[in-house]
């Protein structure tokens, strides 16, 4: 393919300094000395986890990126500034569907859940079609994740922990400085890293997990208390980080609900299915559906919607 569309290239001679290629992905090509250099990529953004729109988690998606090397993925992800811009590849597993890369304005994450499904939901739009007729079958650095559809609705199944376990009582407390809580307040704490590197932890009710006042941290905490019975929702969640220097928090927050699930279904603390909230705090209105199947998968799912659909030059 690339052998003939420098023959085209060469063919067109100095005339035309653009050409599209019909058919080859919708990108515009540029000609450079004999070399053709891809420069107008297919980009999504998308709003996760919420039926409202612009009131969910948006990740922005690159669709076509052969040719794109680390740096200049990293730089693009720090523009759009965002937590996180994935770029999408063909898959190196034959058993993928498509590649993707998760980038934060700072770095490269293994893994990370409203991405996961925001990614699924760009490849779908922009003519992906999946080997099996309900499941899209991602490829990322912790493996194989399998993404199952229902209309707008798409859901993840949890890849495992990366780090599981007991949480040292000096970073119980810290976490507990850095919430701006009392460590009694703590009901429980454990390590539920499934790649952003999450330190969970228990409160006694939504209440508290909304009335939390973060402080600078070097934490990556995420924080959960339950409503009260016969509640819409049965959570509430909360997710905080450092960047740069200063706590942010997340507005809806996959990989957590996913570890999250993990560990307190484990526990026997929490009875699957249910729907979680998040983002309350800042004015979101984030809904995530954690279920289990036959075989104690655990999949995390909500509503999916493209906000924005253009191109960018990279």
């Amino acid at each position: 393919m690339m052998k003939w569309l420098i023959e085209a290239i060469r063919d067109c001679g100095s005339r035309f300094p653009w050409i599209s290629i019909p058919g080859v992905a919708s990108i515009v090509y540029r000609r450079e000395h004999d070399r053709i250099v891809r420069v107008q990529r297919r980009f999504t953004q998308i709003d996760v986890f919420s039926g409202k729109p612009y009131r969910g988690n948006p990740v922005a998606v690159v669709v076509d990126c052969d040719g794109l090397d680390d740096g200049e993925m990293q730089q693009f992800a720090r523009w759009t500034n965002l937590s996180e811009t994935t770029f999408l590849l063909p898959p190196t597993n034959p058993g993928a569907d498509y590649r993707v890369r998760f980038f934060t304005p700072t770095e490269e994450l293994p893994f990370a859940g409203h991405p996961t499904l925001g990614s699924a939901y760009a490849w779908l739009i922009h003519g992906g079609t999946p080997r099996s007729d309900n499941t899209i079958v991602q490829e990322c650095e912790v493996g194989l994740i399998n993404v199952r559809r229902d209309g707008n609705s798409l859901s993840f199944a949890a890849p495992s922990l990366l780090r599981g376990g007991p949480v040292d009582e000096s970073l119980v407390v810290e976490a507990a400085a850095s919430l701006g809580i009392d460590r009694n307040a703590i009901v429980d704490s454990a390590w539920i890293d499934n790649g952003p590197g999450w330190l969970g932890v228990q409160l006694a009710s939504a209440e508290q997990v909304l009335a939390i006042k973060p402080q600078k941290t070097n934490l990556t905490l995420g924080v959960i208390g339950a409503y009260p019975a016969g509640s819409r929702f049965a959570y509430e969640v909360r997710a905080f980080y450092s960047s740069g220097g200063v706590t942010v928090e997340d507005p809806v927050t996959g990989s957590l609900h996913a570890s999250m699930a993990q560990w307190l279904i484990g526990a026997g603390r929490f009875v699957p299915p249910y729907l979680a909230s998040q983002g309350i705090a800042m004015g979101h209105a984030g809904e995530v559906h954690v279920s289990q199947d036959e075989s104690k998968q655990v999949w995390i799912g909500g509503e999916v919607a493209a906000c924005i659909q253009g191109t960018v030059e990279i």
